[in-house]
């Protein structure tokens, strides 16, 4: 994976508390894997870069993200396992999400691939989106609604209480360091 060349950087900034790390993993099957992502680092690849990072001394978590009901799901537990024997001590999750045209795509991508499950993935897709293909409430989108949803989200805490995950946010990294950037007024600045 691409990040283990910024180890240079990220381990003086991480022993200063200014850099955390996620790394997303969606499935330990190669071949899913790939064809959900045909360009990026295959799983094993972004289980060692989380290896690397945590032997650097990098606060690193792992992502099941995005998971997609019916078709990766079930690797939720095994990527959580293998996440923390990586060294990882960091979790969260993500649902698939389809706004705007995502949801052709996705649809036409399922019809390609996995035609036998594409009207029941999208079925649970729905289920998890109050009937909607997709529900841009802030307070459900990352994670659905319902019982497919609530499924998930407790074999996620199950598996990361067994593996001893922490919350995504309970490290504090030092912000007294950072400045948002200005506004800039309309005209510019005259001094």
């Amino acid at each position: 994976a691409l990040i283990e060349r910024d180890l240079d950087l990220l381990a003086p900034m991480a022993r200063e508390k200014l850099v955390q790390v996620f790394v997303s993993v969606n499935s330990l099957d190669n071949h899913l894997a790939a064809k959900l992502e045909p360009r990026a680092s295959a799983p094993h690849r972004r289980l060692q870069a989380v290896r690397a990072l945590t032997e650097a001394g990098v606060p690193t978590g792992v992502l099941v993200a995005p998971i997609i009901p019916a078709l990766n799901d079930r690797d939720m537990e095994a990527v959580l396992e293998r996440a923390a024997e990586a060294g990882a001590n960091m979790a969260g999750y993500t649902v698939l999400r389809l706004p705007w045209e995502l949801k052709v795509l996705f649809c036409e991508w399922l019809c390609i691939h996995v035609p036998q499950r594409a009207e029941h993935v999208m079925s649970l897709i729905r289920q998890m989106n109050g009937g909607r293909d997709y529900d841009s409430d802030f307070r459900t989108r990352m994670r659905g609604q319902g019982p497919f949803a609530e499924l998930l989200r407790r074999r996620f805490e199950v598996a990361c209480r067994k593996h001893a995950f922490a919350r995504a946010r309970t490290l504090q990294l030092d912000r007294s360091r950072f400045t948002p950037p200005r506004k800039h007024p309309p005209q510019g600045e005259l001094f």
